[in-house]
């Protein structure tokens, strides 16, 4: 009798802990869940800034070309410190993206 007790009891304990395996396992499956959907949200902003990037940089281009071909040295003197300046916060973002 005392041997079936003691065989109950060791019993309840290993059920007992078997269902906290199973909710911890299950706690861990629904946090890795949200990490990759975190993931792929950051993948998909990171790629959008590439695109923002692309577009400033032909923008810039585009900018540069036309102040060539329209502005006097004065102006384009200043038109080239702005755009050296856009220039650097945009490299600037492109390395903080790729950390």
């Amino acid at each position: 009798m005392v041997m079936n007790e003691e065989r109950k009891r060791l019993l309840n304990d290993f059920e007992t802990r078997v269902r906290h395996l199973v909710y911890v396992n299950e706690q861990q499956r629904s946090e890795i869940i949200k990490l990759k959907d975190l993931l792929d949200s950051e993948k998909e902003e990171k790629k959008n800034l590439l695109q923002e990037i692309e577009s400033l940089r032909n923008s810039y281009i585009n900018f540069q070309t036309a102040a060539a071909i329209s502005a006097n040295g004065s102006e384009l003197k200043k038109a080239k410190l702005r755009l050296s300046k856009l220039v650097r916060e945009i490299d600037e973002c492109i390395a903080l993206l790729n950390e």
